[in-house]
């Protein structure tokens, strides 16, 4: 069982149902949300059944914010509205990360948005240079916009490759970024997309081992735990703790 109350988000890029299945009954106890992959939703036959799965482990999910972006660039968010009741999804993620939505209007969906669930609300974009225009206080304004909206969480967009976003084209986190939110915003309202170990070490190494995580592939939920813990090299001096009293038993 797991001992973090750091929140984490897996995605799910198209796993078949049986390997779905098997990952919320081996490792439910570890995850907090799964989001359905950018539009993966709309040709994922067994949708229904995933979603099942899910109320019975009592785990949230969404849908990935490209199919909200989809359904308002074509005119068709009350069908978007339709498949979240339909579903029985517990979220709903609010992005503007390819369609020309500027950062107030938005902030005007996810007002909208958080009438009918919580809303998670991306903020950076798919196109990494365009992501790396923004400034760390841009970036700090947006959040700030969004939580005052009404979103019950903000994310940091870093694509699924962990090179975009909040991330850097070699992989590793923009720490002027990073820097500007922990000053500036209450990081447990915050979501990491954190696709990589290597955004999973750095993030956990900054932030300690309760950071909200998201976009954790279906084969790296343990091993994100493990970090979370302190049970991989990579944290095991940052976070896991001598107890007092005792020295390090080297």
């Amino acid at each position: 069982m797991r001992t973090s109350p750091g929140m984490t988000m897996v995605i799910d890029g198209g796993l078949p149902t049986g390997a779905f299945t098997d990952l919320i009954t081996s490792h439910g106890d570890y995850i907090d949300l799964v989001k359905f992959g950018w539009g993966t939703a709309l040709v994922t036959r067994d949708l229904d059944r995933k979603a099942g799965v899910l109320r019975d482990a009592a785990i949230g999910f969404y849908f990935g914010g490209t199919l909200f972006e989809h359904h308002l660039w074509t005119g068709r968010l009350d069908e978007y509205l339709d498949l979240v009741r339909r579903t029985g999804a517990t979220h709903i993620e609010v992005s503007n990360g390819t369609i020309p939505l500027d950062q107030p209007g938005k902030a005007e969906h996810v007002r909208r948005m958080s009438q009918y669930r919580p809303v998670l609300s991306e903020v950076g974009y798919k196109d990494a240079d365009r992501s790396a225009r923004l400034t760390p206080a841009q970036w700090v304004e947006a959040m700030r916009e969004d939580l005052d909206a009404g979103a019950f969480m903000v994310v940091t967009e870093a694509r699924e490759s962990g090179r975009s976003g909040i991330a850097q084209s070699d992989g590793h986190l923009r720490r002027d970024v990073l820097d500007a939110v922990i000053g500036n915003v209450d990081t447990e309202r915050v979501m990491f997309e954190a696709p990589t170990k290597t955004l999973q070490v750095e993030l956990i190494t900054a932030l300690g081992p309760d950071v909200n995580l998201g976009n954790i592939a279906a084969a790296d939920v343990l091993g994100a735990e493990t970090l979370r813990l302190g049970l991989r090299g990579d944290t095991l001096l940052h976070v896991a703790t001598v107890p007092s009293g005792q020295s390090a038993g080297i």
